[in-house]
């Protein structure tokens, strides 16, 4: 347990948390929305700070990042908690827990930048729940990280306040946010939260004022976001405040948790939305979740050939050299260098 940061005492010891836009009011002894902010005598406490619940080395294709160091590998970590409370989540059983989860694990910020250096990896990614919520550990991990000479990734749905962002987004390299969909009733009715808004905020200071490497995904669950118009209108912010360059993966839904009353989004429908995506400017477009699909491989926009052929996570193919497609010569906006490397005896 740890003083948290970003909050302010009120009347009668109620506190506000401004941590992220829900800035909940919180009681004496009670928690805010997240569960893992508590108000104890009128001061917030964090409940989670070096408290892991999943970690893992995986490629970084798997965040997904397919711009960033390609075929590299980012030691994952999470721990419990989050700031939405996503219908469709596949990690419903971390990100609605809370510190009494029976599997956590603690850690600080030295033992893992250490184990992200024993294990060879170029990366750190606070991942599998939301970030935000262990913001004071990712803070300080992150910093360490980056004396250490490793890259820090956030896998996020972007619902953080601003300062607190600008805070935290010096020592951040990559970023992949999820944008559950351009429609403010799904978030209030999938989600739990008023409004998207705060998501696209974050990727427009990320990327425009900071300079962060970033990509989008856009899980398309059938009846819930999965509009042409929709699709256009999320296709035309990300040209209009991003640029044509950001990376968007439109993701196959499947049933989970407490949407399994819907089926698998029809791989026709992400198709769909690929296309919408291409025709709208969007220079970078995939599809997840849908394996084998060529549309996991990235392909020049200019000659049209394939320069990252993917199966899954794995690099099959690799036609960059010095940023530039090797058959005609056009500038493609990847950060780093690939080089296949054995790691722990498997080729990722």
């Amino acid at each position: 347990m740890r003083e948290a940061m970003y909050w302010e005492r009120l009347k009668d010891n109620v506190v506000r948390c401004n941590l992220c836009p829900m800035n909940c009011i919180i009681s004496e002894g009670q928690r805010g929305s997240c569960r893992i902010r508590k108000n104890i005598g009128g001061t917030l406490y964090t409940l989670n700070y070096g408290m892991v619940s999943s970690i893992a080395s995986d490629p970084v294709e798997k965040k997904p990042l397919f711009h960033f160091w390609p075929g590299s590998c980012a030691l994952s970590i999470g721990t419990v908690g989050c700031n939405m409370h996503c219908k469709h989540c596949q990690n419903w059983e971390i990100s609605q827990a809370d510190e009494k989860f029976p599997y956590l694990q603690r850690a600080t910020p030295e033992s893992i930048v250490a184990i992200a250096k024993r294990y060879g990896c170029e990366s750190i990614a606070y991942t599998y729940n939301e970030p935000t919520i262990w913001y004071e550990f990712v803070l300080d991990t992150a910093k360490l990280a980056k004396k250490k000479g490793l890259n820090n990734i956030l896998v996020t749905n972007g619902y953080i306040n601003e300062e607190p962002f600008r805070e935290l987004a010096p020592y951040i390299d990559a970023m992949n946010i999820d944008i559950k969909a351009f429609d403010n009733r799904f978030y209030m009715k999938i989600a739990g939260v008023p409004t998207g808004e705060p998501s696209r905020k974050t990727a427009e200071v990320a990327k425009i004022d900071f300079g962060i490497h970033v990509e989008l995904t856009y899980l398309i669950i059938p009846t819930l976001n999965d509009r042409d118009e929709e699709f256009r209108e999320f296709a035309r912010w990300v040209v209009g405040k991003l640029g044509d360059d950001t990376p968007v993966h439109f993701s196959r839904f499947f049933p989970h948790y407490k949407l399994l009353n819907l089926p698998p989004t029809p791989v026709e429908t992400i198709e769909r939305a690929y296309k919408i995506a291409r025709d709208e400017g969007l220079k970078f477009v995939y599809i997840g979740n849908v394996p084998g699909h060529r549309g996991e491989n990235t392909y020049c926009p200019k000659c049209g050939k394939a320069l990252i052929v993917r199966w899954g996570f794995e690099i099959e193919e690799y036609h960059i050299k010095d940023g530039k497609c090797e058959y005609c010569g056009e500038s493609i906006p990847v950060v780093g260098t690939y080089t296949k490397k054995r790691y722990k005896g498997i080729w990722w």
